[in-house]
């Protein structure tokens, strides 16, 4: 190839390569116009929550409460920074892809050899490609010796694939396939080297038309995101026609406007629920922080919950269900077999270490091809101090795979010169041919290959010859090969994989692998996991057939995806989701940064994973481990019940607040509470709360159900009624409490302060009730290990306790002193509020 790169290939001039770069542009993606900060935040803070944040933080400023305005605008200030780098992350993905499209690159250009920056590469360049290199753009081999290109990034295809010279005819074709003669921008060089002309650059290659595709899939919101959003919007407008009520009846009933405008903006204060988007920040930010500690990096929050949610999860075979590595599986020479089923098992018999000997001597001295690194490791364990292992030797010549032979051999000469060692290594079916087997032999090979491949092997054959005349002859079949014997390789499967599988199955999550490997691989990996119906495929060429409608209709019992393209991939994905799944995709390579990004939930692969698969994903596994996602499916599971129970909680509990800020006003009885008592409630209480829901531990059957219903939305009816009498029962006591200590003559003060007390225990009673709507309050939530509970708990009485007995503190809340028989039946009173519901609960679990 050098006598050809040197005598054949000028290369384009540097007039031609210029006026080029004018009219066809660099080597590289178009980037998006990004948007300024002003014009981010301004994106931000126009959502409905956020809005009525800020709202509520001015209604604050407009009542003097300066403090709980700023704590209230604080949040507002983090919500917005945190979404900004999200922001900004996202648009990391495009990046990411448009460095990795562009390498350093060597050029021939005025008969020159030059390294450029692969953005300045341009179509009709001739580019030098060797062992380790990323190649900058698409071409077609020219000239070439021994070239393997991996094309994982594109295909998934865990072997790299070998390439040959074009022909000047043959068009180019999708990535992937043994024997082409054309290589694509980002691809890894594992062995060999060649000239390779340009045929595309930039958006024209393949990993530009992903990078396209990538740009072109629309950002979804979520489905708890949209439903929040409703029921804040919901609550909104409820707060605003009774704040209109209030204002009115206090108006024409008392003649002092003044005070009842005062008196509506509590009460708006009252129900607008600036808990729903604290909330949601603290559950999905400290859930995020939870699934890292599982190995599982969060992207984006709001995955945290649709995680929970999925119904099928879409698995990428190399490095995902497999460790993405080649294994020596099996050696057999002749009729006998050896399996490496442990590896402390010591290789005895001369036999095994000749094959392993002459697939060594075929091999590079420094691999970069997995299978020949794996080579290089058995042998070296196994033969090391022996005299099989040949250090001192020379290589004298290369013969490379070609078309018509799939099979390279390397001779070599010993220390005494005495003729040549040729070992030659490839596919079976070729070394059969370089031996010359008879036909009894054939087919007693090809029982063992088939053998081999059943289980799931790729099958490498091994051959030598001695030769001692002093000319190399000018092809691998002119010398006399002895056949030595087989080696089977596999890409083993992660041991965590099988039970995590079932775990999925268990929890009602459908599993299917997608893959660019052959179906006859797919399917024995599938087997091998438990995967559900192993034998039923589709493959990518089956794929081209099918309409959007067929997919859809074919993909509902089909699990296993083979030889398929980045394109399909998406379409599988989109089909999924067009039957009302929600998908969850595992993926490492650049060709799966379109289905990460267009499933509902994007899984990215830490360790092997590309930049551009990260930054297009959702979450991140760090440690590559398939049981980490049911992990982290189980933490989005916990999340979302727990998440579930604190909004019902939150719903429940706004009643009571709203209503004795109402109630009163309605009846022309004195006012109850004041803007302070709702500052307490909602600013110290409720957040509080939030946390202790959060930190809440599973119920015992989250991963015993299926998958969250589509159609079910976080306030289903069932949840609103159970939150309407939960909290119209605790109003009904605490008013009636207020009620009859007015009949009573107790002071207007000190009726105010017990019925702060009633309310402030039925704000507890309702958190210990909503922690877990199986467990009951009484024998098991009280025995928690919740630290945050008992945290709330403890620290909301004392500072009750507080505000009752230090004068000015009861002077700013306007209470009176309360003697021990007042508090405790005000304590009795929140208790007994949810009697009624620790009842239902075991008649429930009686039932069940």
């Amino acid at each position: 190839m050098d006598k050809f790169s040197l005598k054949n290939v000028t290369g384009l001039t540097t007039i031609e390569v210029s006026q080029k770069l004018k009219t066809e542009g660099y080597n590289e993606l178009p980037s998006e116009k990004k948007q300024s900060i002003l014009q981010t935040i301004f994106n931000v803070i126009k959502e409905p929550m956020l809005i009525l944040l800020i709202l509520s933080g001015l209604v604050y400023f407009f009542l003097g409460e300066s403090r709980d305005a700023l704590m209230l605008l604080s949040f507002v200030i983090v919500v917005v920074v945190i979404t900004i780098y999200q922001e900004r992350k996202t648009e990391k993905a495009i990046e990411a892809l448009k460095n990795l499209s562009s390498p350093r690159a060597l050029v021939i250009r005025d008969s020159q050899q030059l390294r450029i920056p692969g953005r300045e590469v341009v179509r009709e360049d001739y580019l030098i490609i060797k062992e380790g290199d990323r190649v900058p753009a698409d071409g077609v081999v020219i000239a070439s010796s021994n070239l393997m290109i991996d094309e994982s990034l594109l295909t998934g295809e865990s072997l790299p694939v070998s390439k040959t010279e074009w022909d000047g005819k043959q068009e180019s074709k999708h990535p992937g396939g043994e024997n082409l003669p054309f290589v694509y921008s980002g691809t890894l060089v594992v062995q060999g080297h060649a000239i390779v002309k340009v045929t595309a650059i930039g958006i024209g290659t393949e990993m530009g038309k992903i990078g396209k595709a990538l740009q072109s899939i629309p950002e979804e919101d979520t489905l708890l995101k949209k439903e929040t959003a409703r029921i804040v919007r919901n609550f909104a407008i409820g707060g605003l026609i009774l704040c209109v009520l209030v204002v009115t009846i206090y108006g024409l009933t008392r003649h002092d406007w003044l005070q009842g405008f005062l008196a509506g903006l509590t009460l708006s204060m009252a129900m607008l629920p600036e808990e729903f988007g604290v909330v949601l920040m603290i559950f999905l930010s400290l859930g995020a922080w939870r699934i890292s500690k599982r190995q599982v990096l969060t992207r984006h929050t709001a995955a945290v919950e649709t995680l929970g949610s999925a119904t099928v999860l879409c698995v990428d075979k190399t490095g995902t269900l497999t460790l993405n590595k080649m294994m020596l599986m099996s050696m057999v020479v002749g009729n006998d077999q050896f399996k490496f089923d442990d590896e402390r098992k010591k290789v005895t018999e001369e036999k095994f270490h000749k094959l392993l000997e002459y697939s060594d001597l075929a091999s590079e001295k420094d691999p970069f091809d997995p299978i020949e690194k794996e080579i290089k490791r058995i042998t070296e364990k196994y033969l090391s101090n022996t005299e099989h292992i040949h250090d001192n030797w020379k290589l004298v010549k290369e013969y490379s795979l070609s078309k018509k032979l799939l099979a390279l051999s390397h001779v070599w000469q010993s220390k005494d010169k005495r003729g040549y060692v040729i070992a030659a290594k490839g596919a079976p079916e070729a070394i059969a041919d370089l031996c010359h087997l008879n036909q009894t032999e054939v087919k007693q090979l090809e029982v063992q290959i088939n053998e081999m491949a059943i289980k799931g092997l790729r099958v490498i054959g091994v051959a030598k010859a001695l030769f001692d005349k002093p000319a190399l002859p000018g092809q691998q079949h002119d010398f006399k090969f002895e056949f030595v014997g087989l080696l089977g390789f596999a890409d083993p499967i992660r041991a965590t994989v099988p039970p995590a599988l079932q775990e999925c199955y268990r929890a009602g999550i459908r599993v299917i692998m997608i893959t660019g490997d052959y179906p006859g691989t797919a399917c024995h990996i599938a087997s091998a996991i438990g995967l559900k119906n192993p034998d039923k495929y589709l493959t990518g060429p089956q794929l081209n057939q099918m309409n959007h409608l067929d997919l859809r209709e074919k993909i509902k019992d089909i699990n296993i995806f083979a030889r398929v393209v980045p394109e399909q991939k998406l379409l599988i994905v989109n089909a999924l989701k067009a039957n009302g799944e929600i998908v969850a995709m595992t993926g490492d390579g650049v060709n799966d940064a379109p289905a990460l990004k267009s499933a509902n939930i994007g899984i990215a692969m830490g360790e092997r994973g590309t930049d551009v698969a990260r930054e297009a994903s959702d979450l991140v596994l760090l440690n590559d481990d398939f049981s980490s996602i049911v992990a982290a499916i189980k933490v989005g599971r916990r999340i979302f019940d727990n998440l579930k129970k604190a909004m019902s909680y939150i719903f429940a509990v706004h009643i009571p607040i709203a209503g004795m800020s109402f109630l009163p006003i309605l009846f022309k009885m004195p006012i109850i509470l004041l803007p302070a008592h709702i500052a307490f409630l909602e600013l110290i209480i409720d957040p509080a709360c939030s946390i202790v829901f959060e930190a809440e531990s599973e119920e015992k059957d989250i991963m015993s159900r299926p998958p969250r219903n589509l159609k079910e939305p976080l306030f289903g009816k069932r949840t609103v009624a159970l939150s309407l009498v939960q909290g119209l029962s605790a109003l009904a006591l605490v008013f009636a409490f207020f009620m009859i200590l007015l009949y009573r003559k107790t002071p207007e003060i000190e009726a105010r302060t017990l019925s702060f007390v009633a309310l402030v225990i039925t704000n507890l009673a309702l958190i210990l009730s909503n922690l877990s709507w199986s467990r009951n309050i009484f024998k098991e939530i009280l025995k928690t290990t919740n630290r945050a509970l008992w945290m709330v708990l403890i620290l909301t009485i004392a500072f009750l306790i507080l505000i009752l007995n230090l004068p000015f503190m009861r002077v700013l809340f306007h209470f009176s002193t309360v003697n021990l028989k007042g508090f405790a039946s005000a304590m009795v009173v929140g208790l007994i509020s949810v009697i009624w519901f620790e009842a239902l609960k075991i008649i429930n679990k009686k039932i069940k």
